[in-house]
């Protein structure tokens, strides 16, 4: 796994609008290599900034949005359409307004769906649709995601890996269902540590003095039982996005000067 890389930007509004011009170079750079592009996205405020930056770009149409298959690292177990899901707020800041391939964007079940209430169900379909797409060139039972996309949460969490919760204790299964969720909802599908560290570059988004602590814990070399984001890594590049404020309790050696 590589090491943690950390960028600092002025504040959040800079920051979602130089990560999607990030992403748009990341994206545009894999599909002249390969042909195609895989990307993961998160939800929350930051990850929701960031889909609304890049729909405000014009540099957006450098993507072809037809070679590009996108993912969630998880998602919040609710019926299709409400407004808490990921993927509704994905569509409404961004999805709705570009060209995307139906078939290629792979939300995560939904609670009113072929699985009802059940999330473990959910999740384990969620994993063989990760398996049909990986290839013999990746590494295991998901594809090789040319940038996985996490928000950190103010308790370390990624995805819905929490700290000491079962979901970040997995060493074989690359997609969980997550019961008794400290933040709600409780019930969630989430993907793994396994999983995210199959990701080709993995970015840890956080803006906001609320998310200082946890990125300071996060880079400090806890473990990733007790810090979820500390596992997160990727296999050629794990980047730690952030703004000034989530910043404050690093040690400047862990940033260049130039990246303020």
């Amino acid at each position: 796994m590589s090491a943690p890389q950390v960028v600092v930007h002025r504040d959040k509004e800079l920051m979602a609008q130089a990560v999607a011009a990030r992403l748009i170079t990341r994206v545009v750079d894999a599909q002249a290599a390969r042909g195609t592009a895989s990307v993961v996205l998160t939800g929350g405020r930051n990850g929701n900034a960031l889909l609304a930056a890049l729909a405000g770009s014009p540099a957006r149409d450098a993507i072809d949005w037809a070679r590009l298959d996108l993912w969630w690292g998880d998602e919040r177990f609710l019926p299709a359409g409400d407004p808490d899901r990921n993927d509704t707020q994905a569509r409404e800041a961004l999805l709705d307004a570009v060209p995307v391939d139906p078939a290629r964007v792979h939300t995560m079940p939904v609670s009113d769906g072929a699985y009802g209430n059940d999330a473990d169900a959910a999740a384990e379909a969620y994993a063989e649709e990760l398996a049909r797409a990986a290839g013999p060139e990746d590494h295991g039972r998901v594809p090789s995601f040319d940038v996985l996309m996490l928000g950190v949460g103010p308790d370390t969490h990624v995805a819905s890996l929490f700290p000491g919760h079962p979901g970040v204790r997995e060493t074989e299964r690359t997609v969980v269902g997550v019961h008794g969720s400290p933040k709600p909802p409780p019930t969630r599908v989430s993907l793994t540590l396994p999983a995210i560290r199959a990701a080709r570059e993995v970015w840890l988004l956080a803006a906001g003095e609320d998310k200082a602590g946890a990125v300071a814990v996060a880079l400090s070399g806890s473990g990733e039982i007790q810090a979820p984001a500390a596992g997160a890594r990727g296999r050629s590049r794990t980047l730690w996005l952030l703004d000034r404020t989530a910043a404050a309790k690093l040690p400047p050696q862990l940033y260049p000067p130039a990246s303020l």
